[in-house]
């Protein structure tokens, strides 16, 4: 992976309302143009969580170019050849994870999913902000990498270790 070429990076969900959605958002202003980040969900809810749109609009993320869409999108003929494939649903039981075919790049970078927690609205909007830190942590990690220095493998070991940076000791 070297040159000044710009990397395709595809953040997968199930719903792609949240998670995905966020995570497209913060890599396409973090990666400085060095990365086109996409989002889409296994069965997209077709709007984007309420929550997570005023949590983005609160944190000035132009939601314009943002919409929940099916991964088959991606696997169309004509569709952006992806770089990296990273899946942002957690591991849930009962939550199904798409899984990308090819030659991408890829690691699960698995989140709780903030549209399932129950209680206060305080609470619920806790939630996607606290989403929104543990993506942008990773995110923020993943520019960083010396894209340019690294062979395939230790950049796989890389993406991999970047899923453990916002554990904490209770969910490690």
């Amino acid at each position: 992976m070297t040159g000044d070429r710009i990397f395709n990076v595809l953040f997968l969900c199930t719903g792609n309302s949240a998670r995905s959605i966020m995570a497209e958002a913060i890599l396409n202003r973090a990666g400085a143009g060095r990365f086109q980040a996409y989002s889409a969900g296994s069965t997209p809810r077709g709007e984007i969580h309420s929550y997570a749109a005023d949590f983005l609009r609160n944190q000035n993320y132009a939601l314009d170019s943002l919409r929940s869409k099916s991964w088959e999108e991606f696997s169309a003929p004509g569709a952006p050849a992806m770089d990296f494939v990273f899946t942002v649903c957690d591991d849930a039981a009962k939550e199904t994870c798409p899984v990308w075919p090819g030659q991408p790049m890829t690691a699960h970078w698995g989140v709780p999913d903030p549209a399932a927690v129950e209680g206060s609205e305080a609470e619920k909007r806790f939630a996607f902000a606290d989403t929104f830190r543990m993506l942008n942590t990773r995110i923020e990690i993943f520019v960083n990498l010396p894209l340019q220095r690294l062979d395939k493998l230790a950049l796989q070991k890389r993406l991999d270790d970047i899923a453990g940076a916002t554990k904490t000791p209770e969910n490690a």
